[in-house]
This record gives C-alpha cells, structure tokens and sequence, in this order.
C-alpha cells in the first residue's frame, strides 16, 4: 500500500511545483509541466523565444520552487571553457594545485543566450549534460544530482552567434517556447512587476530530496513492451522520411520514453500509455531533426513533421 501511495503523492508534488511557476511566468500551464516534466525525466531543456518573454526568469523560477543550488552562466563570444567547468589554481600555501569549481556544479545551471560562446565553449557542457560530470587536467569530478541545465537562445538574432551543432541539440531533451502570454495575462502581469514582482516573494515547495524521489518515482513507472516497439517505430518513421535528412536517434527515444514516465507519473498512473508518448513526442524530438531541401522549400516546420509521423505510425492496442 505504500508503493502505491507514491505516484499520486508524486502527482501532487508535480502539481504543486507546476503551480508556484505559474505565480510568477505567465505562460501555458502545459508548457510549464513540460519544464517540471524534463527535472523530473532527467533532462535538459534550451527555451527558444524572442527577447523579453520571460526565459530567464522560468529558470530562475524553478530554482526558486526546489530550493536547490542555482548557477546562471552568460554565454559571450570572450567566455572560455574554463569559465564554465572550472580550473586548477596554483596555491602558493601548500605548494600545489587546487581545483575551483565553476558554475556547472549546481543543480540547476542556466545558460543565458548559449548560441554567443564559441563553439569551444558550448562543448564544455557536452559532458557534464550527458554523464554528469566534468573532467579536468585528467581529473573527473561528479556532479551531484539533481543537475538540470536551462538554455535559452534566441531564434531570430543570428549576428554573433555559433548555431549548436547537432550532437548538441541532441543533448537538450526538449525544446520549449513561451510565447506571448494573452492580452489579460499581459496587463496582470505589467502590474505585477511594477509594483511587487512576484519572484521576489516566491518561495520553495520542493527540495533536492524530493525532486530525487519525484525521479526515482518515475523511473519505476512501467512500460509495456509494446509501447517500447511504437516508440522505435516512431524513430523509424522520422528517419524513414524523405523530407527529413537527418531522424530521430536512438537517444531521442530514450529521453522521449523518460518524459513519456514522467508524463505518467504527472498524471498519477503507475504505467505509460500512448497518449503519454503523443502529447511528448513533438517538444522532445522535433528539434532534433534536420530537414531536407523538400521541407524547407515548401516551408514545412519539424513540428509538422513529428505530428505527420505520428499519423503515420500505428499505435499499440
């Protein structure tokens, strides 16, 4: 009886935490459950939107509501690797080296504009956000867990910047964006932070502790294996696809499936069903794709793409 009572306290603790973003971001509550949804599924998220909508201040939010460690980075074309991870001072004390941890060791690091660094730069993340760790002068250091990194970049300025390459993107396990929040939202919103700014006032309904429960809990969510053959065939049919040059990798379907469990989790079931994978499937792979010369000329978008796989692939009953 105590196992079950896990994922409906689970649940409520998603709820909650979806709940405190939504008193200081005015944006969809979906796309706020997605942002608690990837912690909760291990993952990384990169926020593409225009300027002024509110990304930075989503991961400053989240870290707000967890009460964990926060770091925040701006990505500048100056900025080196070092800035990131850290590096080996020399102390003159003790007559040796000694490491000083950069900002990466956090719980939640945002990276503010990370299309301005180098790409030398952007690739000091590649290891913390795949293994959770970082290495230096042939030293590894772990991370502690929870680790989350919040990108945001924005999807028109192009001046000064580095694109990410794709084994990059390939790391984010989705790609969310805010949009402008509705005419009533927006004038709440002006009052607010002009008078008594919401974020400043917020405070944590989560720690590290239960953020790792809330993962460990998620994990245990069960996936039939039919449900596992339909998420292949989905990666299959993306990479099937003549307008797409580049699928979904098998990376893809992994981070797809964890957020399909968190999904799970959210809604306080114990199994994923394929609506679960559905309602997932386009923030997590559609960044993922590269499109051919086709697509683009007849200016079909990756999210139309992923929807049209979707039609296409045969759901498990």
């Amino acid at each position: 009886m105590a196992e079950r009572a896990v994922v409906p306290a689970s649940s409520d603790r998603i709820s909650t935490i979806v709940e405190n973003l939504g008193r200081v971001i005015h944006a969809p509550d979906e796309t706020l459950r997605l942002v608690v949804l990837c912690l909760v599924a291990e993952g990384h998220a990169i926020i593409e939107d225009f300027p002024g909508v509110g990304k930075t201040m989503l991961a400053k939010a989240l870290a707000c509501s967890l009460d964990c460690s926060f770091s925040r980075l701006q990505f500048t074309p100056d900025l080196l690797p070092s800035d990131v991870t850290g590096v080996n001072v020399f102390n003159q004390q003790q007559n040796e080296f000694e490491f000083r941890a950069g900002p990466v060791f956090a719980n939640l690091l945002l990276v503010d504009e990370v299309n301005r660094a180098s790409p030398k730069t952007q690739a000091a993340l590649l290891e913390c956000m795949e293994e959770r760790q970082v290495s230096v002068d042939g030293v590894t250091y772990a991370l502690e867990p929870p680790f989350m990194v919040m990108a945001t970049q924005n999807p028109i300025e192009y001046e000064g910047t580095y694109p990410l390459p794709e084994a990059q993107l390939d790391r984010f396990t989705m790609r969310l964006s805010l949009g402008y929040p509705p005419l009533a939202e927006e004038a709440r919103m002006l009052d607010e932070q002009t008078s008594a700014p919401p974020l400043d006032s917020l405070q944590p309904v989560a720690d590290a502790a239960d953020v790792l429960r809330l993962v460990e809990a998620a994990r245990g969510v069960y996936v039939e294996e039919s449900l596992g053959r339909y998420v292949v065939a989905l990666l299959r049919q993306t990479r099937g696809d003549t307008r797409v040059y580049l699928g979904a990798s098998p990376r893809a379907g992994i981070a797809l499936l964890r957020v399909a469990k968190a999904r799970a989790l959210a809604e306080g079931r114990e199994f994923v069903v394929p609506e679960d994978v559905k309602e997932v499937a386009v923030p997590v792979l559609a960044h993922r794709l590269i499109l051919a010369p086709e697509a683009r000329s007849a200016a079909l978008g990756a999210d139309e793409l992923i929807a049209d796989a979707l039609v296409h692939t045969p759901v498990p009953v």
